[in-house]
């Protein structure tokens, strides 16, 4: 065949619509498990948070999403291999907003969190507080702040690493009550967790303590939501102390690789706002400390588009820089 025929055959191919037996293979997905990244070390919120997904997922679809912590550098490190993974719908990425929010705005990522990701459902937003052991002898937010002003330092806080949700809490903090405490980060909240039921530090602000508090190990010291949390009705709000300009909301959501086909974003959306409307699973999440707030993919995209200006804002207030 000539040069130019051969020109002639692949542009009309090119023109022809996609065969039935590929559109059928494309609406098979998925055909095998799913990997889904979570990029903090087990036992934080983000696998509390994480695990229940990957299990109502596996049901929705017929096929095992497995979890996969992939920790380290507050959370880039899993958040690099997301975005490099192919676009074929089987490695998905399940990350609070730090990596694609906070990280990128104090140090150079190996992604874009605009152009790396396709944002897919939000999944929850975390109901937390300042949790502090009881040695300390503190009972209310009051005397905590009372007792660091009077004690410079000798507070210590545990987050899960520099730049994440949980640092900037009590970065913030520190701006706006005028206090100093001493921030030590870790690979991931799980073991923040474990240092301070030991009292090897004195506070913490995230969902894990949050059972502990229940069982008397730990002091609730506020609740940094919006509302109450009906486990806890006599713990008062930060905004209701005075200190709503200190609230760092941590929000979660399932991303995939930049190229992931619209019709596998599609479907999972979808089924992310059916299971997240479920009463029972409100439930369930609400007693792990998550409020759903689902979101479409264009509703996700404008929201992360919007946070990474108001996270760029609080990092100039607090002078925040990568360690």
């Amino acid at each position: 065949m000539r040069r130019r025929d051969v020109l002639k055959a692949a542009g009309a191919a090119a023109l022809t619509p996609l065969a039935p037996s590929v559109l059928r293979a494309q609406a098979k997905w998925p055909e095998r498990p799913i990997k889904l990244i979570l990029p903090y070390a087990p036992g934080g919120a983000t696998d509390i948070i994480g695990r229940p997904w990957a299990d109502e997922l596996s049901k929705a679809f017929g096929q095992q999403f497995v979890v996969e912590n992939r920790g380290g550098a507050s959370g880039v490190i899993g958040a690099e291999a997301a975005s490099k993974a192919a676009p074929d719908g089987y490695t998905l990425m399940l990350t609070p907003s730090a990596p694609l929010t906070v990280q990128p705005a104090i140090r150079k990522t190996p992604y874009d969190p605009k152009t790396s990701f396709v944002p897919i459902a939000r999944v929850g937003d975390l109901i937390s507080g300042f949790a502090i052991h009881p040695s300390v002898g503190i009972k209310t937010f009051a005397e905590m702040i009372d007792y660091a002003k009077k004690n410079p330092g000798k507070l210590a806080y545990g987050s899960a690493g520099q730049g994440t949700s949980s640092h900037l809490r009590v970065e913030l903090l520190k701006q706006v009550a005028g206090v100093d405490i001493l921030h030590v980060p870790y690979r991931g909240n799980a073991d923040a967790l474990n240092d301070l039921l030991a009292g090897n530090i004195q506070m913490m602000n995230e969902i894990n303590p949050m059972p502990h508090v229940k069982a008397g190990k730990l002091t609730l010291l506020d609740i940094s939501h919006s509302e109450r949390h009906p486990d806890y009705p006599g713990v008062p709000t930060l905004f209701e102390l005075g200190y709503g300009k200190a609230y760092v909301p941590s929000w979660y959501a399932i991303w995939g690789p930049a190229g992931l086909s619209p019709e596998i974003v599609t479907a999972l959306n979808a089924k992310c706002l059916e299971i997240a409307k479920r009463p029972d699973f409100k439930e369930k999440m609400l007693k792990i400390n998550v409020a759903l707030v689902p979101m479409t993919p264009p509703e996700l995209a404008k929201h992360r588009d919007e946070d990474l200006v108001r996270i760029a804002d609080l990092i100039k207030l607090v002078g925040l820089k990568a360690e």
